[in-house]
């Protein structure tokens, strides 16, 4: 509770020195165990963006595999952690006095990995990649095969070295930039840009453009 009174303080002072057209803008977790000790209403007053850190909801803290950056909730969460998703945080700030227009939605450039595992809501040995992740050009794995959830907005490839490793493709980030145009919301960004593919077809920022502005491209509203 301290800290998020201390976040706003920070805020009126940085909008003090910093005021318009100074654009102040500051990442925030999805979780509602952050979320509930900041005043919401309150920061959005200072701030003109806010990035949501909608992914990481699923790694190595949890005892289960889980997708760590889905659109939508599972109607059975296997877990507390399960229940996280870009819709939950994005209805949650708006709940709490957040105008959607100043909430980007954040997409990871990168997966989680699950050594072991038969899936979602199964227990894992391990992690593989770099402190357990894959930079998203590196997916899916040589010898893994890619597969999308659509009930949840979210993707995953199985085998090979990296075991279940759970992230985003132009499927799912088409998704999300639909229900970006949908709700009103501010944009997308991208943690970070230089995991992504090079080539158009596998790139997650030009497809994330394409599902933004679709009638630019010809692809279904």
């Amino acid at each position: 509770m301290e800290q998020g009174e201390d976040y706003i303080r920070l805020l009126a002072t940085l909008r003090t020195y910093l005021p318009a057209p100074y654009t102040l803008t500051s990442a925030l977790p999805a979780g509602e165990w952050a979320l509930r000790h900041i005043n919401l209403a309150e920061a959005a007053g200072y701030l003109d963006l806010i990035n949501l850190m909608a992914y990481d909801f699923s790694g190595s803290w949890v005892d289960k595999c889980g997708h760590h950056a889905q659109l939508y909730t599972p109607q059975i969460p296997h877990c507390e952690a399960a229940s996280l998703s870009c819709h939950s945080a994005v209805s949650y700030l708006a709940k709490n006095g957040v105008p959607p227009y100043k909430i980007v939605m954040g997409i990871p450039a990168y997966g989680r990995s699950f050594l072991g595992t038969r899936g979602v809501g199964h227990s894992y040995m391990g992690h593989a990649g770099e402190e357990g992740t894959f930079e998203y050009k590196y997916l899916p794995r040589p010898g893994a095969e890619e597969h999308v959830d659509q009930q949840l907005g979210a993707a995953y490839c199985i085998g090979g070295d990296g075991g279940f490793v759970s992230y985003d493709t132009p499927q799912t980030v088409k998704m999300k930039a639909r229900y970006v145009r949908m709700n009103g919301l501010g944009g997308l960004f991208y943690w970070t840009g230089t995991g992504d593919a090079k080539d158009h077809q596998r790139s997650l920022i030009y497809n994330g453009f394409v599902g933004l502005h679709p009638g630019q491209f010809g692809e279904p509203e």
